[in-house]
């Protein structure tokens, strides 16, 4: 599964010890964050993460440009939210194509949790059908079934 992770500045440090928690159910996954939050992370597991470019650069558009395309299987987006996003704000769009293209997402640790559990008993299997770039997918390919 491919899992999209962003972190608000004021979740960093919470999104690093989720992963720690998390660590072995993650590193059965690819993984890719925005720039800094990878850095958090990577420095606090040692998991193997893509680093986009931070959020405010633009990985926030990288990850939302996947979802798009369904190569994002699950989002945990861990907000602060204590800032209210204004119209037009990237995270309201990013959200909105995650609806559109029925991608679970995590806004915060409660659901985060739910989420990666599900995800290790098999409940978000159907994910693979609907990833171009799932093994599902690439061995259909491969056989032409």
């Amino acid at each position: 599964m491919e899992i999209a992770i962003i972190a608000d500045d004021t979740k960093k440090e919470l999104t690093s010890q989720f992963c720690i928690a998390y660590c072995g159910i993650l590193s059965k996954h690819n993984l890719c964050a925005t720039g800094v939050t990878g850095k958090y992370i990577t420095d606090a597991t040692g998991l193997k993460i893509e680093k986009l470019l931070s959020g405010t650069s633009g990985g926030a558009d990288q990850i939302a440009s996947r979802v798009a395309f369904d190569e994002i299987d699950m989002l945990l987006y861990f907000r602060d939210a204590t800032v209210v996003p204004q119209p037009g704000a990237h995270d309201l769009d990013l959200l909105r194509l995650c609806d559109l293209h029925n991608v679970p997402v995590a806004t915060n640790i409660a659901t985060a949790e739910i989420l990666v559990r599900a995800l290790d008993r098999g409940d978000l299997d159907f994910r693979e059908m609907i990833n171009p770039r799932s093994e599902y997918n690439l061995k259909k390919k491969r056989t032409g079934r």
